[in-house]
């Protein structure tokens, strides 16, 4: 009996490459015709037809010979060449058209999937499978539900509508518009789509993502959310092995619990370091409900748990705060303490006054959003213009206090100097007091102007008459460092992007003499204090 099968097949192959084959009878228990269904021939039991190439074995058949058509019922099995078997309850087959209609507990099986659905539709001319009513789809990676689903057996392309589901051990993806791919497990997502981990979740209204290798590209208006972090992009590349992101376009990481949002042009994240890098006009923006800090560098990185997160700022860096302004090479804060250390010519704007050194702390109160208080290591340099020049406080280190966001004290120690333009009360210059002490120097301001100078311990210098002092020579109305930046100074949030100018350096040191005090008695290590008061 296989035989006689197989010399059928044989001959009806033949036949196609001339003509198109009819569907051909190849088995039956029994054959017969019935009035009530008029051009049929009814086969029951063992029923056994074939239609170029494909084969369909069933219960009962009505087959109607001139019209090219068959109706199957009872556990219908289509074999189409070596790879794809369906079975159904019922198949309707038209073989003029080579389309077949499937219903009833549909399942089709290849090398690489099982479909499931109630209705199945095939047109063999183009090899496209779909449904309407509901079906899903499993291969060797996940399990795919859907409303409206294609499949394309020569692309082994799967293509779902409506309510999409794909679900592995590691993920879950929902989506109303996929393209999976079941030979490579790439899914290509379009229209609003969400993938969600334990590790994260993932929007996208555009992308590529690959369940396989759990290697993604989003490309339409895509954010990626871990926890307190959310990361957006134009285009954004994950990959989950690693815990890795990379975004490019009007990047934006959002820092819910810190309150902090980096921008730039390019981002790179790292969850088991975490750490996030971004460059291309970088900017971490402190989020405040009075005025928020601006920090810019060429280079930004965010780094530490959550409640330890530090903001690290790399060339060019730049600050603008409404009330405060800076400039460094580079720059650490760190959120919790509300800390900032800047390095390399750091240089910062407190209103009208300009603070530079080798090194600059300042702390900010986080619960108030205030600056609380100031360190300047090394070379430390107050200047702050005057109509009638600069005055100036210098010192080895320097340490200041803020009060409402103004300079409340500033203490100068080491080798200090000043060089201040005392006014009266009604603001008309009387002197300028140029002076050096070996201890410090202490400065209270009010309402931005000098209240008081103290100097402590070996004090040498004195204070000029304005007509005295416009005799010095130009370099002696500066202290030894003395640079004027105020053309570096951002004066916007949008400065910060602003190439600088250059700054104004005073050409020659200044040549105030090193005295050292004129002590008689070796055993006295301090003298009296001295104090200029100012609109006393």
């Amino acid at each position: 009996m296989k035989n006689i099968v197989f010399i059928f097949i044989l001959l009806f192959s033949i036949q196609g490459f001339t003509q198109s084959k009819k569907i051909k009878i190849l088995k039956a228990d029994n054959t017969m015709v019935d009035p009530n269904y008029p051009g049929a021939t009814i086969s029951l039991g063992n029923v056994f037809v074939e239609h170029e190439g494909a084969t369909l074995r069933c219960d009962k058949a009505y087959i109607y010979s001139e019209k090219d058509l068959i109706k199957a019922m009872g556990n219908v099995i289509i074999n189409q060449g070596d790879t794809i078997i369906q079975y159904s309850k019922y198949v309707d087959y038209d073989a003029k058209k080579k389309l077949a209609t499937s219903w009833g507990d549909v399942i089709l099986k290849d090398e690489l999937m099982i479909l499931k659905t109630d209705t199945l539709y095939f047109d063999r001319e183009k090899q496209h499978l779909f449904y309407k009513s509901g079906g899903t789809i499993k291969d060797t990676t996940n399990l795919l539900k859907s409303r409206i689903g294609n499949y394309y057996l020569q692309t082994n392309k799967f293509q779902a509508f409506n309510k999409v589901d794909v679900t592995n051990k590691d993920s879950k993806l929902i989506s109303d518009h996929l393209d999976y791919y079941t030979s490579t497990g790439i899914a290509e997502l379009f229209g609003p789509s969400t993938i969600t981990s334990e590790e994260n979740a993932i929007y996208t209204e555009k992308g590529h993502h690959n369940t396989k290798t759990n290697i993604s590209h989003f490309l339409k208006k895509s954010k990626i959310f871990y926890g307190d972090r959310t990361i957006l992009g134009d285009s954004l590349y994950y990959n989950r092995n690693i815990e890795f992101a990379s975004a490019t376009g009007n990047i934006k990481v959002l820092d819910t619990v810190n309150e902090t949002v980096i921008k730039g042009g390019y981002a790179e994240y790292f969850k088991l370091l975490d750490s996030v890098f971004i460059t291309d006009k970088a900017v971490a923006i402190s989020v405040m409900e009075k005025d928020s800090m601006y920090i810019h560098g060429d280079k930004l990185m965010v780094t530490g748990k959550t409640d330890e997160r530090l903001i690290k700022a790399f060339n060019r860096v730049k600050i603008f705060k409404s009330d405060l302004q800076g400039k460094c090479d580079s720059l650490i804060t760190n959120e919790k303490t509300g800390i900032t250390k800047m390095f390399t010519k750091p240089v910062l704007w407190a209103e009208g006054n300009q603070i530079t050194g080798d090194t600059i702390h300042f702390l900010s109160n986080i619960k108030t959003e205030q600056l609380d208080s100031l360190k300047i290591l090394n070379n430390a340099l107050l200047v702050k213009k005057d109509s009638a020049g600069f005055s100036q406080l210098k010192g080895k280190n320097m340490y200041g206090k803020f009060k409402n966001n103004n300079i409340e004290s500033l203490d100068a120690i080491g080798n200090s100097e000043t060089l201040f333009f005392l006014r009266d009360e009604n603001d008309k210059l009387f002197g300028i007091d140029k002076k050096q002490s070996s201890d410090h120097i202490l400065i209270l301001f009010e309402n931005d102007d000098v209240k008081s100078i103290d100097y402590y311990k070996a004090i040498t210098g004195k204070t000029y008459p304005p007509s005295d002092f416009e005799k010095l020579r130009e370099e002696d109305k500066f202290l030894t460092g003395f640079i004027w930046r105020e053309e570096e100074r951002p004066l916007t949030k949008d400065g910060i992007f602003i190439k600088d100018e250059m700054a104004i350096e005073v050409p020659e040191k200044s040549t105030i003499p090193k005295e050292k005090p004129k002590v008689k008695n070796p055993l006295i290590k301090e003298l009296p204090k001295e104090r200029i008061m100012r609109r006393q």
